[in-house]
Parts: structure tokens; sequence; C-alpha cells
């Protein structure tokens, strides 16, 4: 399928306006859906962007999913219950749960699925939020084989998880890909390749047919799905969108039909334009810089704290990035489940001129100012609109105490793999949107060890062991007490520096209905509508 063709501009007039010819019309039966990026996998288990997960959640269904409002609802498993200890969870899969190739979905192709995800030799990157599994953790570190894990199939439709101890928000993490079932016969018989459209099989509302990098990928409605008849859009391409400003220009052209992200800098005249159509919402995420602690001066507290003393989070948040984003003091969003007001990063009350003056001094204590060398730092990102325009803002706010700040920029599939493979840096801009509503899941990324998702390698006993704590202890007041004092030491460390926390932002054209901005920021594709 080629792509729809730029819509074109003539000027007239004295005042050369730019007039624009009419639309032509979509394609019917079409949802064209930007997305973030072009994703770097759609094998599930190795899966670990949002741009990714947005395709996955319509090609696969897992035991429990997200409708269009963000709420847990039942996936394949069509009833679960669980243990008075809260151990042990037995669910119920669907009769007419079936395969994209007709096959049923049994309970045996989520042991299959849970098996290989956490088998190291997979090397999944994702795999540290099945910890809750009994033997899970053991089975991904290499110390005991995969069919040892907490995962039983006594009949075709019966699956029954077993967990190490009681995880309040188990059942939200199965509505994540690592949860995701795989086709075992399909895998056996291809391998990697069992993501291709020509052997995709796949158990979700829709499947693979066609992907073409950094072009599109297109995904046609599943008539094996357990649901098709509810499912009223027939096909969705989606479109790699990581140039804000080009595809706010082919959204207007009416070449895509909604966008995932907005130019944070032109959200008064996006507004203005198109109205109703942006659609703001909330969100759990995280942007953030992580800072390689493994290398000096970056494993110097003082140079990062001062590195984040003097960023005006206020002035990117409303004004760069328009309101699209809240100021971050902490790790965790305010407003988890479980869990209380997160603790402050130390100096945010002060006046800027107080934190610019404790912020030189952080510096010259590390041996660096006026008379000494200054700090120079590579700032690495994903390019896009917004995070170019933020690391120049930052840049400048450095620039202030003597920082001297160099770019290093790439595609956001480039970008997350050097982090992932452990590979040096100075800063490098990270995000980071929650699984589930629960500070754990910003809190397990600083973990010793978790080092695909903690790049810097920052280690601290002490909060590794309130971390610990925190999943044993089953009294929901104490567990956010011992999350709160974890909190506390990586806010003090600043292994990472918040800078804000997200909202989600879309653009969302009048002929797609059944969108709602939600916390977790679901939308699959089988619960909206498309006019033609």
């Amino acid at each position: 399928m080629t792509p729809a063709p730029h819509r074109r501009h003539c000027l007239a007039g004295l005042a050369a306006a730019a007039l624009v010819r009419p639309a032509e019309a979509a394609p019917a039966g079409l949802y064209r859906r930007g997305n973030d990026a072009d994703p770097g996998t759609l094998d599930p288990h190795r899966s670990s962007t949002v741009a990714e997960a947005h395709i996955l959640r319509d090609l696969y269904e897992g035991l429990l999913t997200y409708d269009n409002h963000g709420r847990i609802v039942p996936g394949c498993a069509e009833a679960w219950t669980v243990s008075d200890d809260g151990l042990t969870y037995g669910f119920t899969l669907r009769a007419a749960a079936r395969w994209s190739n007709g096959d049923p979905v049994l309970a045996a192709d989520f042991v299959f699925s849970l098996r290989r995800i956490l088998d190291p030799a997979l090397g999944a990157k994702y795999a540290e939020i099945l910890a809750p599994i009994r033997n899970a953790v053991a089975v991904n570190a290499g110390h005991a084989a995969p069919d040892t894990i907490g995962v039983a199939a006594p009949s075709p439709r019966t699956l029954v998880i077993t967990l190490e101890r009681p995880t309040p928000y188990f059942l939200e993490l199965l509505t994540h890909s690592t949860a995701l079932p795989v086709h075992p016969a399909t895998v056996r018989r291809f391998g990697d390749a069992f993501t291709r459209p020509e052997s995709g099989v796949s158990n979700g509302a829709y499947l693979l047919h066609e992907s073409v990098p950094n072009d599109r990928v297109t995904l046609e409605r599943n008539p094996h799905f357990h649901a098709a008849a509810d499912v009223a859009i027939p096909r969705v391409a989606f479109l790699p969108t990581p140039d804000l400003a080009s595809a706010v220009r082919r959204y207007a052209g009416g070449e895509i039909d909604s966008l995932a992200d907005l130019p944070g800098d032109q959200m008064a005249s996006l507004r203005a334009r198109f109205g109703a159509q942006v659609v703001l919402g909330p969100s759990l995420g995280l942007y953030a810089l992580a800072l390689d602690t493994r290398r000096a001066p970056f494993d110097d507290v003082r140079v990062r704290r001062a590195l984040s003393l003097v960023i005006d989070r206020e002035f990117l948040a409303q004004r760069l990035w328009g309101e699209t984003m809240d100021p971050a003091y902490s790790l965790c969003p305010s407003g988890l489940d479980r869990y209380r007001t997160p603790p402050d990063l130390a100096g945010r009350d002060a006046l800027p001129i107080d934190r610019e003056d404790e912020a030189r001094a952080l510096l010259d204590a590390a041996g660096f100012g006026p008379g000494k060398k200054p700090l120079a730092i590579e700032y690495r990102f994903n390019a896009s609109d917004n995070n170019r325009n933020t690391a120049v803002a930052i840049a400048e706010m450095w620039r202030g105490i003597g920082v001297e700040t160099r770019f290093t920029y790439t595609d956001a599939k480039t970008h997350f793999a050097y982090l992932r493979d452990g590979r040096p840096f100075d800063v490098a801009r990270i995000s980071w949107v929650a699984d589930y509503s629960d500070p754990q899941n910003f809190l397990f990324l600083l973990q010793g060890g978790n080092d695909t998702l903690n790049p810097g390698h920052y280690a601290n006993p002490d909060y590794d062991g309130l971390m610990r704590d925190a999943a044993a202890e089953t009294d929901l007041a104490r567990r956010a007490d011992l999350l709160f004092r974890a909190e506390t030491i990586v806010v003090t460390d600043l292994p990472w520096i918040p800078v804000m926390h997200t909202r989600s932002k879309a653009l969302i054209s009048p002929r797609l209905t059944g969108y709602h901005a939600n916390l977790r920021n679901a939308a699959p594709t089988r619960f909206l509508r498309l006019e033609a």
C-alpha cells in the first residue's frame, strides 16, 4: 500500500495566503493511526516501547485487557478467582477464543508463552515485569529451568498462576505485552520470523497484513476473534510520526485520522486551529534525564544535583510544552494507587538565583568552574521536535552555571537500543510510561541489576533493601511507607533527574469516535468507530 498523497498548496492574492485544496476522501474502512515511532519488533516478548504496545494491543489479547476508557476488562479469560492468601490465581479461558488461523486459544499456549519470555536465552527486555510469578526471577536469571515457573494448565481452558508473594497489582500486569500469548506451533516453525505478515498468527482483534519499515504497519480484522462481530474498523495502518510538525500537516491534509503526540510548542495554535480535536488527558508517564553513574564525573552526586537544580521545570512544562506536561519534582507522579504524596526534590521551593548559587558551589566542590576545567556533557536524545527543543532549553539553563553541552541524537529505535545495550553515555533523555498504576512500576526501574531499564547502572543497597521489603509487605499502608522511603533515596541520589510528568495529547479526527483520554493511554482499535 502506498502512502496517501501529500496535499498541495498555492499562493494567491496580495497577502499570499495559503489556500489548501480540499482533502481527498479517506480510504473506506481504513483507520490511519499516527504512532510515536516505527516499531523495533512485533514480538510481544521482545517489545519495550509505547509505540509497539499500541500495535500489540490490537494484534494480541492477554488474559485481561483494556477497553477504550483504560478500564481492565476480560480478555481471553472470561472469569478468574484469587485464593484467600493472594497467591493463587485461576483463570477460565473463553470457549470461543481463537487464533487467527482458527486454532483454539488454550491454557497451554499461555504456559508456553510465559516460559518463553522468562527463558534467559530469549533476552526479553521486560521480563522483570513478571517477577511476582513463583520462580520467575530464578528462571530469568538462568538459575532454574523455564518449566519450573508457577504456571500450569490443568485443563485446556484452565490456567493457574502461583505467585511468590501477594501482589496487589497482579491482574493489571496481565494486560501488559509480557503476558501476551504467542502461537506455539508458529514460533517453533518460524523462530524469529513468526512476526512477519506471511507467517504471523495472533489472537487479538486484528492480524498482521503488512509491515513496511519507516512507513506503516497495517492490520486487518481477525475473522476468528471471539468478538469479531463487534469490531467496527476493518483495517488500521499505524504510521510512524516522529516528526510531529510534519505529522500535524498530514493530519490537516486528511492523510492521518489521529495523532498520539503533538508538538508542545505549538499547542496554542493547534487549539485555535483544531478546537475540540485537540484532546488532552492524564497519563502515567515520566520524562527524565538518566546519568551514567558508572563514569566520572556523573558518579558524583554533587554533579548530578547541580544539573538538576537549575532546570526550570515550570518553563519547560508550561511554556515549551504548552501545558501538555507537568513539572516533575519526584520520580512518581501524584495520584498513583496504593501510595501517598511522593517526596519532593530538595530545593524545589528555593528562588532560582539561590538554586543557581547552590549549583555553582556544588560544581566547584566537584572540581569544575571558573579557574578550573569546565564540565562538558554529551546529551543524547531520540529526535523529535519536542525532545530537540527540550534539549536546547536545558543546555541553555546549564550554560548559566558554566556547563558545556553537545548533542547526539538518533531515531527512537537506535537511541533506546543504545541505552539497553549498556553502552557508555553522559546524560540521556529517557522516558517511562507505567504499565500499571502503582509506585513500584516507577521505582523498580532503578533497582540494582535491572540493567536494560536502568541504563546508568545505578545500584544502592539501601534502596534495593527497601524495595525487597516493600515487595514482601502485605499491609498496604506499610508498603506505601517503604516505597516512599525508597523514592526519597533516589530523589536525593538523582541517578535519574525527573524533569516532567507527561500528559497524553492527541489529535482526533471528527470521523473517529469512541476515543476517550485515560490514565493508561489505551485506545484499542476494536473499541473505536470510523465514519465514512
